[in-house]
């Protein structure tokens, strides 16, 4: 059921629209979180923060008050409904399209109310049963994730066979079970959940292979920013992995090849070199259209050196 008083959002559909992969920010309100735990842990600290991302080309904003790093202990609902509230209504009321990172109906119920328009939820509707009732009631849009299980256990979950087929079907899964929920199928977006219940290896399947995700029918969001698997990539002698704020680059590396592959969105920490990369491949792709257009039109045969203003 909808909290009292959350009013029906007019579906998102210009949020889950394809013309460009999305980066979406993030504001840890948090002490624990893996890379930047505490650093804006006070709301006021948390608003500037997410007013910095959206200066550095943020077109999200992912609010979250609860680690979900591995081994991380759950805090209870009131402290969580404490650190989110506070900062959505103020990036929410400065305009910001704001997310919600939280696994609880009541949680996304009242940030909805505070102005959040996404529900990102690591657990897809499976912490929680009455998250279906209150994302299909709200009209937000919703990101469900792969998930096997709350921080203190997934790691015990990280078995796969074919890693790719079993995380497709599960999220397959989830996605008829919110459907059958009540929950519009257009405001549904798949996250693989990378990271999560998942060996460092079992990771790079996914990246390589979104396309089976996005066979279901559904934009995919992306979060591998500054995770495990990354710092094990980037070792070096004495330094494996190395630390979270070291793994930037990569992380841009990866939003680069998400874009290419028509991810709806990238969850990242530094959203600078991640908005940059969507920028170019934004260009690059518009050229190939471009160029495929051109030849098209002239029966197939590429331009030749002199028709591209070059010497012969």
């Amino acid at each position: 059921m909808l909290h009292p008083g959350t009013a029906r959002l007019p579906l998102p559909a210009s949020l889950t629209a394809l013309d460009r992969t999305l980066v979406l920010g993030v504001v840890n309100v948090t002490p624990d979180s893996f890379s930047d735990g505490g650093e804006w842990f006070e709301p006021d600290a948390a608003v500037a923060h997410g007013r910095e991302l959206l200066a550095d080309g943020a077109d999200l904003l992912d609010v979250g008050g609860e680690s979900t790093r591995p081994g991380a202990v759950r805090v209870d609902e009131a402290e969580e409904l404490r650190r989110v509230l506070p900062v959505i209504e103020a990036l929410s009321g400065a305009g910001a399209t704001v997310s919600v990172d939280t696994t609880r109906a009541r949680v996304a119920a009242r940030a909805l109310e505070a102005g959040a328009r996404i529900v990102n939820d690591v657990s897809g509707g499976l912490a929680d049963p009455d998250m279906p009732r209150v994302v299909a009631g709200s009209g937000a849009v919703y990101v469900a994730m792969h998930w096997r299980g709350h921080a203190d256990v997934m790691d015990a979950n990280a078995r796969y066979d074919d890693v790719v087929r079993e995380v497709r079907d599960e999220l397959a899964a989830r996605l008829d079970a919110l459907v059958t929920a009540g929950v519009d199928p257009r405001q549904v977006v798949l996250d693989p959940g990378l990271g999560f219940a998942k060996p460092g290896v079992d990771n790079w399947p996914l990246l390589a292979h979104l396309d089976a995700l996005q066979e279901l029918g559904r934009p995919v969001l992306v979060g591998a920013s500054r995770k495990r698997f990354l710092g094990h990539l980037l070792a070096r002698p004495g330094v494996d992995p190395v630390p979270p704020t070291e793994r930037d680059a990569a992380t841009a590396a990866i939003t680069t090849l998400c874009a290419a592959q028509g991810a709806w969105a990238v969850r990242v920490h530094d959203v600078g070199p991640s908005a940059d990369a969507v920028r170019v491949v934004e260009r690059w792709q518009d050229v190939r259209a471009s160029r495929a257009a051109s030849s098209g039109s002239r029966g197939g045969a590429l331009p030749g050196a002199q028709q591209e203003g070059r010497p012969s």
